[in-house]
């Protein structure tokens, strides 16, 4: 028979062969398709669908942490939202009934200016009431632009009805958790330092400030270090001389509330001695300021003394300049520079901000000697009764009497200013809320939880959260501002007390601020709520609440409010920043209302960051927009990125990452399409085998599923993402890719159709494909779905609503264990390494060219000639013999106890099958063909092979 001959019977014969067909390989253009499906699933309500495959199930609650409604998300919010559909998805399969209800914070002042950008400001253009109105309005804008983002990534939950802090019920449940918190004893009035305009008589927002040139005392004060034998300890020379650190001030009359003064830790200062009318005198100051501050005093030639850095001084005592029986401490704070001044800061914790913040790290008093009408209260030690404007040239002569000032000189210089009356404003301290963190154990509580009742994942998450709660200050919960939930309390105006009915007062708003929105407390008066007698008695706070409290409180007004969720969450989920924000605010809040953590686990995850370390920046130049991502990867290959990444640690992005994302995505796809492409007529109900009667190497891969399906369903669990990705791919790429599928196709293309040989495959190719689209679907929840819907007979619509594949494997004595599985595949590598080496010699061309000898040792003989004739067919050669080991024969291999020999397989090469056989072309009736192949054409009875 000639070769053109044989070619022409080739191309009849290849009629007969089962190839895959394309009709059911899975489209590429992801991305664009993505969109649609979506579109399909939320109109087919896939949400609910999964809600209700899971009634009456054991329920696990991931609680949502509310982004803020402003702005378009980034890859920051991608991460944290594909992270926790992640963990919602993977829950689901577990058989948990895991809700996932969406959320978002609205209130607040970033809200506040956009809004001022359009409207002006309250009291300008615009009263509070529409202010609200239109913040609220703004709000909504940027929840559906974010929701439609968030829908875009895969995410699954609740949006049509997600919980938003601004909805009158969940306002009216923010002011029932404070009333319940206050019930418990942790709500403490404070004082805190605000804008106060004298004309006003009353606070400003920081939007109802404007700056404009003013002019004011500048002076030098000096405070003299009470102990010199102190100070010389601490500098390591001698100081006999008097001494004094001096501080720089523009304000005065905020001298008798001076409780400190501040250093910075880490700048460097010096002693110098300097030679005065009153003879040789030491000063403090910051290195880099000694020259001018020198030239201010009208003082040459200083002599440095000593060189020191700010840690040395602090807690060092120092006289008041002012008030004699009042010494006061050196304190540190980072908020001292020394680009002008002195270096040193005159600290009165009831005249400044980031005085009183430095004064709650130290328990320094927030002493505020001033009247809200400039006037020293007759408590105040010094010049009480007195208006501080007109005070002021009497502090500065007093302080000149007594030798303590250094300098004096009036300069002009930028100062807020009330917008109403355009005067310049003071810094007093006025009446806030705090929660305090002592009053009722509320620190030590927090800590225990910590201790003993949450998990924390990474575990390094609990020593920076134990860290933060034993250092914090009581918080403050009260802020001045327009657009936020009201703090409902009534204030006696004399003796400050809150109402003895508070908590039914409370009661009574919240069910108002159900009905109207927080206005309901806005637009009324003590009147309205209380009998004439007491209305004429109390004010209503005004102030409305810190936003971190809306949503630190939404374990109440969320958790316990909602029938589908439930209290404490099994698991909160942010970034690393939230150890300082939400996990601690949530704790916090719960810890006040309930006694216990509102959550028995925390998940961090770090930021997106460029290839070397940087924050993600336009300004940098190494932003990634996120729709070009989506553009490239489609929102499976992002959540693909997400998933790889080990989120404990910061997450890389940049192009290259994204590339090789996608080499990924692309190697399972093509997985997928083989095994459905394969599955093509396949009827499970019909065509499905005992799996106790599938092949051995059949049996094999169903053992080897089920052992990795083990790995992937503890990696979830763990909520080890990446470590699910790297077991998915090593799958595709060794066991079936490199292994299996290679190994299938003869008898998935050239066997009958529906022979035992070929049904044995698609039966475990069946199995197979059911557990890995559920493994998948998690992450990859797009591909995953597209490829649900292409397996033979598939019960539910939805891969979303099924629970872990329960994979069949074989259950008879004799089948072959994983261990020996592991021996063949090894005697398969060292095959390949020796076909490998007769090929470059040339003396085989493909490997079904190829006839292998094979030399083994007892045991491993055994277990090759269990195989008998499939042992060519998992070697993917022609001809296999395999002889006692004798180490004379053929090549040694790194195996030990096996010799290979490779040589030309005798005989012809089959037009269908390719293998090169002795039995080719001896079939009159069938020319070119081998007898396995004849058997196998539609006429033929259909290839059996033994099963082990």
């Amino acid at each position: 028979m000639s070769d053109k001959q044989t070619s022409e019977n080739a191309v009849d014969y290849k009629a007969t062969l089962n190839l895959p067909h394309t009709d059911f390989a899975m489209k590429a253009n992801l991305a664009v398709r993505e969109a649609k499906w979506l579109d399909d699933w939320y109109a087919d309500n896939i949400y609910q669908q999964i809600r209700a495959s899971r009634i009456g199930k054991k329920k696990y609650i991931l609680h949502d942490g509310p982004p803020y409604a402003n702005g378009s998300i980034h890859l920051g919010h991608a991460v944290n939202k594909v992270l926790k559909d992640i963990i919602v998805k993977s829950r689901t399969l577990d058989g948990f009934d895991a809700p996932y209800v969406p959320g978002w914070d609205c209130h607040g002042l970033p809200i506040e200016l956009k809004v001022e950008e359009k409207v002006g400001k309250v009291g300008v253009k615009v009263d509070a009431s529409t202010f609200r109105k239109a913040c609220r309005e703004y709000a909504l804008t940027q929840i559906e632009l974010q929701k439609k983002d968030f829908k875009r990534l895969g995410v699954f939950g609740d949006w049509d009805n997600p919980y938003l802090t601004m909805n009158f019920k969940q306002e009216a449940d923010i002011v029932r958790a404070l009333g319940l918190i206050q019930k418990n004893g942790h709500i403490q009035p404070g004082l805190k330092p605000v804008n106060w305009c004298l004309d006003c008589g009353s606070a400003l927002a920081e939007a109802e400030v404007e700056y404009e040139d003013k002019q004011s005392d500048a002076i030098d004060v000096g405070f003299a270090v009470v102990d010199l034998k102190d100070l010389s300890a601490r500098l390591g020379v001698e100081v006999t001389q008097p001494t004094d650190i001096v501080i720089w001030t523009t304000t005065p009359w905020t001298l008798p509330a001076n409780q400190a003064v501040a250093l910075n830790a880490e700048l460097d200062y010096q002693l110098v001695q300097v030679n005065t009318d009153h003879g040789l005198q030491n000063l403090i100051l910051a290195k880099d300021l000694v020259a001018s501050a020198c030239e201010r005093y009208q003082l040459e030639n200083p002599q440095v003394l000593a060189d020191f850095t700010g840690d040395k001084l602090e807690k060092l005592s120092l006289q008041h300049p002012l008030i004699a029986e009042r010494q006061v401490p050196i304190i540190l704070g980072e908020h001292v520079i020394a680009t002008s001044g002195t270096g040193a800061v005159h600290t009165a914790p009831g005249h400044g901000v980031d005085d009183y913040k430095v004064g709650l790290q130290y328990g320094l008093k927030v002493d505020n000697p001033v009247g809200g009408n400039g006037v020293y209260l007759p408590t105040s030690p010094v010049f009480a009764g007195e208006h501080i404007y007109k005070a002021n040239p009497k502090i500065i002569a007093t302080l000149g009497d007594t030798g303590r000032l250094w300098a004096h000189k009036k300069i002009t210089h930028s100062y807020p200013h009330c917008w109403r009356h355009k005067t310049p404003i003071i810094f007093r301290a006025t009446p806030q809320w705090f929660i305090s963190m002592e009053q009722k154990g509320l620190r030590e509580t927090a800590l225990k939880e910590i201790e003993n009742n949450i998990e924390f994942i990474p575990d390094w998450g609990k020593n920076r959260m134990q860290s933060m709660v034993e250092g914090r200050p009581d918080w403050c919960i009260s802020r001045q501002r327009t657009w936020g939930v009201p703090i409902t309390f009534f204030v006696h105006k004399d003796s400050n007390e809150l109402h003895p009915r508070t908590q039914e007062l409370i009661e009574e708003v919240a069910k108002l601020i159900e009905q109207e929105g927080i206005d309901a407390w806005f637009n009324r008066e003590p009147k309205d709520f209380l009998p004439a007698d007491e209305a004429a008695q109390y004010n209503c706070v005004r102030d409305t609440l810190d936003v971190w409290f809306d949503s630190g409180t939404t374990h109440y007004a969320v958790l316990d409010q909602r029938e589908e969720l439930q209290r404490p969450a099994d698991l909160y989920l942010e970034g690393s920043d939230q150890h300082r924000g939400w996990f601690q605010t949530s704790l916090l809040a719960s810890v006040a209302i309930n006694d216990a953590a509102p959550y028995k686990a925390l998940l961090t995850h770090g930021f997106t960051v460029d290839e070397n370390g940087r924050k993600l920046s336009k300004s940098l130049g190494n932003y990634i927009p996120l729709d070009d991502i989506i553009k490239q990867l489609g929102a499976d290959g992002l959540r693909l990125y997400v998933a790889s990444s080990d989120y404990r640690y910061e997450i890389a992005a940049s192009k290259e990452i994204f590339n090789r994302v996608s080499d990924s995505y692309r190697r399972i796809r093509n997985t997928l399409r083989f095994l459905l492409a394969n599955l093509n007529g396949f009827q499970p109900s019909h065509d499905c085998l005992p799996v106790n009667e599938l092949i051995a190497l059949d049996q094999y891969i169903l053992q080897r599923t089920a052992e990795v399906q083990k790995t992937i369903t503890q990696a979830y669990s763990d909520m080890s993402f990446h470590v699910v990705v790297n077991a998915l791919t090593q799958f595709c790429i060794n066991d079936l890719g490199g292994f299996y599928l290679d190994i299938i196709k003869d008898r998935q293309y050239t066997t009958k159709a529906d022979s035992q040989a070929r049904r044995s495959a698609q039966t475990a190719l069946y199995h197979l494909v059911q557990a890995f689209v559920r493994w998948m679907s998690p992450i990859l929840s797009f591909t995953a779905q597209e490829a649900w819907a292409l397996i033979p007979e598939q019960s539910e619509q939805y891969v979303f609503t099924t629970e872990w594949y329960d994979i069949p494997t074989a259950t008879t004595a004799n089948a072959l264990s994983e261990t020996d599985w592991q021996t063949l595949i090894a005697v398969k590598s060292a095959v390949n390494k020796q076909i490998e080496v007769a090929r470059n010699a040339k003396l085989v061309g493909s490997n079904l060219s190829a006839k292998v000898e094979i030399w083994a040792d007892d045991a491993l003989k055994q277990l090759l000639d269990r195989l008998e004739d499939e042992l060519r067919f998992v070697l993917i050669t022609s001809q296999v013999q395999v002889y006692a080991f004798d180490a004379a024969q053929g090549e040694a291999t790194d195996l030990a106890g096996l010799n290979v020999k490779v040589s030309a397989s005798i005989g012809e090469k089959c037009a269908r099958c390719w293998h090169v056989l002795p039995d080719v072309n001896t079939h009159a009736d069938h020319p070119g063909l081998c007898s396995r192949c004849i058997i196998n054409l539609p006429s033929g009875t259909g290839e059996v092979r033994k099963y082990a």
